[in-house]
């Protein structure tokens, strides 16, 4: 008893001290920290950088600038925000610039820096492209491709797109009925006649629009003109009819409640067909192309093999998907890539416009699924695919060595040469403008940093530019002379710098945005440790601990969310409430460690895919090792250490409990996924495949499954209106609680709240919960 009062004096003690953390501070999140700078980016001369800020904390933000002259930040005027909106990274070597704004067409003419509108109209134009005549550009307009001289501003129709097919033209009926009707009346017969010669007629008239293509049903997508204004290509999609889920809205403006549809649950039947035409506009001619001889095309899975029913299953070319064409400078080369829809595979082609034949450049095949920086995936576009200036050589990134990294193919000679090696990864790519260099963004030195290097091609030599600890989020000025760095540290948020282009430079700060309320506390630098999980890998965390004369020997592991993330990093985390909320754990006496487990973003492919066909393993595994960590290293009572988590984080949480009862005293699970055949398609396939071929991976990675199973304290929370992982989940995780008996839970339900809460008190409600939970738990009463 004496040890408990003396804890508890020594809790109180710390809570009423100046500068102790209340949870009513810290869950405002940055309205307690203080705003941060974002979506930085020059101005089109190169004199300028606008970012968006809210320095004030109200209710929107603002865009700023800064430049040398007024040298110091400044609110952008209202007049002004045109000039910061233009975009014109792909139009680098042109005297004139031209984009779309609010469906109309602009121009931007450098020497001037005058904004000249040249073209209005109801219905928008987009889709604006560049032509290898300085003169002529493209731009898309209901659903059709056109082409502009600016020169004479003379307009082309390059494509006649419409839907549905050529016989929904003909109105000749064509049944016995009709053809009675044409056999009893001189009329009908006369009709006829007169309009098969006005179609004859037509026939032979020559129309100035080109060639009708239909197309159907199907999503006409990614319509795209070669440079040369010769071809156009062109996606046909098929998807499936989806079941829709629907998130009931119980607190309503009107009282009565709504329901809004929101995604589709993962399944084999979801996947989409598409087809890619390429229109020839001088021969006035379509034809598409066919994937049928791509490496592996035919090639099923290897857990098939599990499965009776799918060993025997006779083999047919796999779902895929093709991204955008990029072509060369001159027009004269096109690659594109091409993913399987399972994400085991990636091809990367060329394609011949005139035949319509593609040539296989690169094929890579991943039993778990192709992922990682620079990357990119059928469902999420993005990565790093272009030519060098040498107009037949390609750039891209590959994990085959285990890491992302860079690599080149040369078209005529089809060497493949790789320029970055390590592990380590290349997490963005950037051409120079004479395209002799790279501006890489890596982790070299550490997998959580985010440094920013120059790479020269001819001798692949890297040379640093920022290589401190931290993040260096870079945006290169026009002439590539300057750089706006948004930078952050552990402990330190987010800031924008400047500096000169050169190695090691020196970063000079342009904003300041915490508030003296968040700079009043002397925040922890926490360590980035190392420690060996079971089967030998190294898994890295962060480490708050306490001050020795409050150190309690109890411990709380948070489990960070998934979809590809990390938080065992040196600079500031997105999940700043949780670090600040660590903060007042270890000011109350706990240990916390916050581990990089297995299927984390930044460590490598092996990592990543750690997880493949089993949520809830190698992931798990590696939070009991970070106990034993803790355990072994740090004096923390094995009987005292709880473990709590967001999303993925609540689902680890779930099965610690529910499938390694005893592990863990108390364990809060927030907003998770308790059964994965619930949650979504572009994610769970990856890693799980699918429900209906393998039902192994979903039934050992479902907390669901493991209900039967909970013995230690349970706290679960969870917004009612998520439309991401849906508060459906934890219903009937809760029924499944109700009819097993199980007694040792709660729930705790936030009926305005999506999958990330927004409202401060809803947040406070939440972490009041969970820290009382941890210390009814985990501290020690005598």
């Amino acid at each position: 008893m004496k040890r408990y009062l003396l804890s508890l004096f020594v809790l109180l003690s710390i809570l009423v001290n100046s500068q102790s953390l209340q949870l009513e501070q810290i869950m405002k999140g940055d309205g307690f920290i203080g705003n941060q700078p974002d979506n930085t980016h020059w101005s089109i001369d190169g004199s300028t950088v606008y970012f968006d800020w809210n320095p004030k904390n109200e209710i929107g933000g603002s865009t700023y600038y800064w430049n040398e002259k007024s040298s110091k930040v400044q609110l952008l005027e209202e007049d002004q925000k045109e000039f910061s909106e233009i975009n014109a990274q792909s139009q680098r070597e042109y005297d004139v610039v031209y984009y779309s704004k609010r469906g109309n067409l602009y121009a931007y003419v450098r020497k001037t820096k005058e904004i000249k509108k040249l073209y209005t109209s109801s219905d928008k134009i987009y889709g604006i492209e560049r032509s290898t005549n300085q003169d002529v550009l493209f731009y898309q307009q209901n659903r059709n491709l056109f082409q502009l001289n600016v020169k004479d501003f003379a307009i082309k129709q390059l494509t006649n797109f419409k839907n549905g097919n050529e016989s929904t033209k003909s109105t000749k009926i064509d049944n016995y009925l009709g053809k009675q009707q044409e056999e009893l009346f001189q009329f009908v017969r006369d009709n006829k006649a007169k309009e098969d010669w006005c179609d004859k007629k037509n026939e032979n008239s020559k129309s100035d629009l080109p060639k009708t293509i239909y197309y159907g049903s199907e999503s006409l997508e990614q319509i795209q003109a070669s440079p040369d204004g010769k071809f156009v290509t062109f996606r046909l999609s098929t998807y499936p009819s989806e079941t829709q889920t629907k998130v009931e809205h119980f607190v309503t403006a009107d009282g009565y409640t709504n329901n809004e549809v929101a995604r589709t649950k993962v399944s084999i039947d979801n996947l989409s067909k598409h087809k890619m035409g390429v229109f020839n506009i001088e021969k006035d001619t379509v034809y598409y192309v066919s994937f049928s001889k791509l490496s592996g095309i035919k090639e099923y899975p290897a857990y098939y093999q599990e499965y009776q029913e799918l060993k025997e299953k006779e083999k047919e070319e796999k779902a895929i998907v093709m991204l955008r064409l990029i072509y060369n400078k001159d027009g004269s080369r096109s690659v594109f890539e091409i993913r399987s829809q399972d994400n085991k595979d990636r091809w990367i082609v060329q394609l011949n416009l005139n035949t319509g034949e593609i040539t296989e450049l690169e094929h890579q095949h991943d039993e778990a699924w192709i992922g990682g920086p620079g990357i990119p995936n059928y469902s999420f576009w993005g990565g790093n695919l272009g030519f060098l200036n040498d107009n037949e050589t390609i750039y891209f990134q590959s994990e085959t060595t285990g890491y992302s990294h860079l690599y080149t193919i040369n078209l005529k000679t089809k060497k493949k040469t790789q320029l970055t090696t390590g592990n380590w990864e290349v997490r963005n790519a950037t051409l120079s403008q004479d395209g002799k260099s790279f501006y890489l963004t890596t982790n070299t030195n550490h997998p959580g940093n985010r440094e920013f290097h120059k790479l020269d091609i001819a001798s692949k030599k890297m040379t640093a530019i920022l290589n401190a600890d931290g993040a260096h989020e870079v945006v290169l000025s026009p002439d590539e002379k300057k750089l706006a760095v948004r930078y952050s540290y552990k402990n330190k948020p987010w800031e924008l710098y400047i500096a000169d282009n050169k190695p090691n430079t020196t970063l000079k700060k342009i904003t300041h945005s915490t508030t003296p309320e968040f700079e009043a506390y002397n925040w922890r630098n926490p360590d980035v440790i190392t420690f060996k999980a079971t089967d030998g890998a190294n898994v890295n965390a962060r480490l708050y601990k306490p001050k020795e004369e409050t150190k309690n020997k109890a411990a709380i592991i948070f489990v960070h969310g998934a979809g590809y993330l990390q938080n065992a990093h040196n600079y500031w985390s997105s999940y700043h409430r949780e670090f600040m909320f660590h903060n007042l754990l270890s000011d109350l006496g706990y240990t916390v460690l916050d581990i990089d487990y297995r299927g984390s973003d930044g460590y490598g492919r092996d990592v990543r895919t750690g997880i493949y066909r089993q949520m809830g393993g190698l992931d798990l595994s590696d939070q009991l090792d970070g106990k034993k960590y803790l355990v072994e290293n740090l004096g923390i009572d094995a009987n005292r250490v709880g473990i709590y988590g967001g999303s993925y984080g609540g689902f680890i949480t779930l099965m610690a409990l529910l499938t390694k009862p005893n592990e863990f005293k108390a364990g809060a699970a927030l907003r998770s996924v308790t059964d994965w055949a619930h949650y979504n398609q572009g994610y769970t396939a990856n890693i799980l495949n699918f429900p209906e071929t393998d039902s192994i991976a979903y039934k050992q990675s479902s907390p669901i499954y493991f209900a039967e199973n909970l013995q230690d304290r349970l706290l679960m929370l969870h917004g009612m209106v998520d439309d991401n992982v849906q508060f459906q989940d934890v219903v009937r995780l809760s029924q499944r609680f109700i009819e097993l008996g199980k007694k040792n839970w709660d729930i705790a339900i936030f009926p305005v709240e999506e999958h990330g809460f927004v409202k401060t008190y809803s947040w406070v409600d939440e972490y009041r919960r969970i820290l009382n939970l941890f210390n009814e738990n985990l501290l020690e009463k005598e």
